[in-house]
């Protein structure tokens, strides 16, 4: 009985490795730029505001200028588009107009960055085209899509992130000691440093690839939200306790009251602006979208409570008719329950901005080592490919395996 269950687990263990081995080397070539391309995306804030100073402004003792008055100066640099956001950030950013190609990631990405508190231009930033290049927007554009088309590149990504979590799974059970006992911890916690390259290699691939595991998982699962509708849609109906995740929705304007503003020498949206203001003195940034597409549209101002992350939110609604507020489920970070939560928590989370600089310091190393699984880890296939298995020698009594068998030197 006792050998055929040890032979049952042995059957495992090796449908296990084999599944790990084939789906690393299929994979790999994907984890290794998603990963790597998300140690730099994390720091991207950061190295930005570093490196471009007009995104920063001197505080001045005024109230921002509206909305309009940033448009209009905008529109002068980009006359014929149509702008598809607006962002105030807080008292020492600058304000911006963005503009995004027809598809996302395709045709790139313009900003207008002014004053906000002057409405003046300080710098027209394109990703792609005429102006300079955007080293952060080459590099999101990997994170998603490997530089192929996003139609093209994003379910690759997404599939390759899914495989990464069933080698997440795969490679526990690889690590996961025989018996726990002094010197199978020993060799399961502590990397060999002065071991042959070999055995380096291998402790490098297996326990790092441990110590990381939970947060890899983490990244691995959050970006999968964005990967595949389905897997956000079925991590939204654990998390409710079975309640169905509503699509993206906005209330509608009642569109039988149209014309009722529009005698007013102030825009809707600049109304809409003040009367979230209002509400928000505090609050460390805003983002809105400037162009109404349908009729029935609501204008939709989010107002970030935390500067450096954006979870922490609160969203208004307002007739553009008649500017009369509406509210909907999940509009407001402290009033959400968990699902939607996490759905506003799910950016953050990824790039580790939800624990602020630690977090993101965190994030980085923790993709650095994923990116460097599928390295080590076909080292490790190199290094026993080909090589037949000797035949283990009996010494004083006792079986020793090859160093062939290990797949890492004993000495």
């Amino acid at each position: 009985m006792k050998s055929k269950k040890h032979s049952s687990k042995s059957a495992f263990r090796r449908a296990n490795d084999w599944l790990h081995l084939w789906l690393g080397l299929a994979s790999g070539i994907v984890v290794f730029i998603v990963s790597i391309t998300g140690c730099f995306y994390a720091f991207q804030q950061e190295i930005k505001d570093a490196l471009e100073p007009w995104r920063f402004v001197e505080v001045q003792d005024k109230p921002f200028v509206p909305p309009s008055q940033l448009l209009d100066t905008a529109r002068v640099y980009m006359p014929d588009a149509t702008p598809t956001g607006l962002t105030y950030s807080n008292a020492e950013g600058a304000a911006a107009v963005g503009y995004e190609g027809s598809e996302e990631g395709e045709h790139g990405f313009t900003a207008v960055f002014l004053n906000p508190y002057t409405g003046e231009f300080l710098k027209k930033q394109q990703s792609k085209g005429e102006s300079e290049f955007d080293f952060f927007r080459f590099i999101i554009d990997g994170h998603r899509a490997l530089w192929l088309p996003y139609k093209i590149g994003r379910p690759i990504v997404g599939v390759g992130t899914l495989i990464f979590v069933v080698l997440l799974v795969t490679g526990l059970v690889m690590w996961w000691p025989k018996k726990w006992n002094k010197a199978n911890m020993s060799r399961s916690f502590r990397i060999k440093w002065n071991g042959s390259f070999k055995r380096v290699n291998y402790d490098l691939h297996n326990i790092l690839g441990f110590y990381s595991l939970l947060l890899a998982f983490v990244l691995a699962v959050t970006g999968l939200v964005w990967s595949f509708e389905w897997f956000g849609n079925s991590l939204y109906y654990i998390t409710s306790g079975g309640e169905a995740k509503a699509g993206h929705h906005h209330p509608h304007s009642d569109i039988s009251k149209a014309g009722l503003l529009a005698n007013g020498t102030v825009s809707a949206l600049d109304k809409a602006w003040f009367k979230t203001l209002a509400q928000e003195p505090d609050a460390q940034g805003f983002y809105m979208t400037p162009e109404l597409h349908d009729r029935e549209d609501a204008i939709e101002i989010i107002a970030y409570q935390d500067h450096g992350s954006w979870y922490n939110r609160n969203e208004y609604y307002y007739d553009q008719y008649t500017l009369e507020p509406y509210r909907v489920k999940g509009d407001r970070y402290s009033e959400a329950d968990l699902a939607d939560q996490l759905v506003m928590l799910n950016y953050d989370i990824h790039i580790g901005a939800v624990w602020g600089l630690p977090g993101k310091i965190l994030a980085f190393f923790v993709s650095l080592i994923c990116a460097s699984l599928p390295i080590t880890g076909f080292l490790v296939w190199w290094n026993k490919k080909g090589k037949p298995r000797k035949k283990s020698a009996s010494v004083g009594g006792y079986r020793r395996k090859s160093t062939t068998e290990t797949g890492i030197a004993t000495a």
